[in-house]
């Protein structure tokens, strides 16, 4: 079982990987972010994620073992000790992220199926772990009794809040307890209840990020709400724009920014935090691809780790399972989750239980891990065959951002007539999404495409590009 594993080490600092590593452990435990009983990634997954000696990591887990932190036990892996800290207790379709309607300046889908569908949404998916999901939905309904099938509690199934404080924890270092959850139909409901909760705490406006999603922008404003774009550059939000705009509230994608895939800087990371305590204002992380990350070395952790008090934290399976699930999470401090769930009781009665539950069963066995480590292999395969192809029938373009998620940036060179370049690709059948729809106004940045490419074989990617060349000649 391969499981995964957020921690921060600094390469070029004092300390060595194996305290840093130990350090880091220690404080996750003692914040209550990793939870008593939690299974760790085993010292060689861990080690290959962080791009290290695996010695490091047996070093690290052995003293942590011997200071009571930690127990290994014989088949059952290294976890953290039971005893540590106090037992958790448990507690008793909207437009969606980036799997929404293209957007409404973009060209028309073609009567007929296009060859090669390059779009960010729509078919832009992996296989569906089709025979793990049966078996825990099987599982879910062997054990179930009629009290199962009575309507969900609004804040989301006791069991899979506690699974989901665990993993999020474990994978995003996320400070939430399965109390502070909120099990929610996508981040499309998150963003639903945020707004109608925000008007009720002083807030008449919502800062998103620009380039960022048009859809979520037009939402936004049907909402009631005044959506302010606010500038994105190679370091994520531009933190002074922000707080130039007088919003109050902000809509980010820090891990991977959509549609530019880059990550917010540890710089912006605290003065977009600082931000939140000056204003008395909000942000709103939304984690769209959350266990995406095939990069080498360690993984960004959650924004909300930084300020749990001003971020809701929200997550979704739609990138990693299937956005027809309709399944996702907020984590959010309680006045303001008291707030979300008044908000919710006056839209539903609550998020489908036997999903829930099954989706619980997935995390508690492992299998949802092994299903990401598989997807990110895909995801990775996916992503080097788009650069390669970039770089053979492209010159002068390239591929921007993170390797995270199922979608790319591709800068043109200066100069492409984007448009122009998008209509004759579809003439060749390859349908794809200029980023200048992505912008909440024209001639914003240079020329790109927003590529879809995890749902394509390897040869399908190379020849979509060789098209996508042979358009941009004319």
């Amino acid at each position: 079982m391969a499981l995964h594993m957020a921690v921060e080490v600094v390469r070029d600092s004092s300390n060595s990987l194996t305290s840093q590593i130990q350090n880091f452990i220690k404080r996750e435990i003692a914040e209550g972010i990793l939870h008593p009983g939690t299974r760790l990634p085993s010292s060689r997954r861990l080690a290959d994620d962080l791009d290290v000696s695996r010695s490091v990591v047996v070093e690290a887990y052995g003293q942590l073992v011997a200071e009571g932190y930690l127990e290994a036990v014989q088949g059952a892996g290294t976890r953290v000790v039971r005893h540590l800290g106090d037992d958790r207790s448990v507690v008793p379709a909207l437009l969606d992220g980036r799997e929404a309607a293209d957007p409404p300046d973009a060209p028309p889908a073609p009567p007929a199926p296009v060859r090669w569908d390059l779009r960010p949404s729509g078919g832009n998916l992996p296989a569906f772990p089709r025979r793990e999901w049966l078996g825990c939905y099987q599982r879910v309904l062997y054990r179930a009794d009629s009290g199962d099938h009575d309507y969900p509690s609004l804040a989301g199934e006791p069991d899979l809040r506690l699974e989901l404080a665990g993993f999020l924890g474990r994978l995003r270092g996320v400070r939430t307890t399965p109390a502070g959850l909120m099990v929610v139909a996508g981040f499309a409901q998150t963003l639903g209840l945020m707004c109608a909760v925000l008007p009720r705490i002083g807030i008449d406006a919502l800062a998103i990020e620009d380039p960022g999603h048009p859809g979520q922008r037009q939402f936004v404003r049907e909402s009631g709400l005044r959506a302010v774009p606010v500038p994105v550059d190679a370091e994520g939000i531009d933190v002074e724009a922000l707080a130039a705009s007088g919003a109050r509230a902000v809509l980010v994608t820090p891990g991977h920014q959509f549609p530019t895939g880059v990550t917010l800087s540890p710089r912006r990371r605290e003065a977009l935090a600082r931000w939140a305590r000056d204003a008395d204002g909000w942000i709103i992380e939304d984690d769209y691809d959350g266990g995406l990350w095939y990069e080498r070395g360690a993984r960004p952790l959650a924004l909300q780790r930084t300020d749990p008090e001003r971020v809701v934290y929200a997550g979704t399976a739609s990138k990693s399972l299937a956005p027809g699930l309709r399944l996702g999470w907020l984590a959010a401090p309680a006045p303001l989750l008291d707030l979300l769930m008044r908000a919710r009781a006056r839209q539903d009665l609550g998020t489908e239980t036997l999903t829930q539950l099954t989706f619980a069963e997935l995390l508690r066995t492992g299998l949802f891990d092994r299903h990401l480590r598989r997807l990110n292999s895909l995801a990775r395969s996916r992503r080097e065959s788009l650069e390669e192809a970039v770089r053979r029938h492209l010159p002068g373009a390239a591929v921007l951002g993170r390797g995270a998620g199922l979608h790319a940036y591709l800068q043109l060179p200066r100069g492409t007539d984007e448009a122009a370049l998008v209509a004759r690709a579809l003439r060749r059948s390859v349908l794809l999404r200029g980023a200048a729809a992505f912008h909440a106004g024209p001639g914003r940045s240079a020329p790109a495409l927003v590529i879809g490419h995890a749902h394509l074989p390897r040869s399908g990617v190379g020849e979509a590009v060789r098209q996508l060349a042979a358009a941009a000649r004319g």
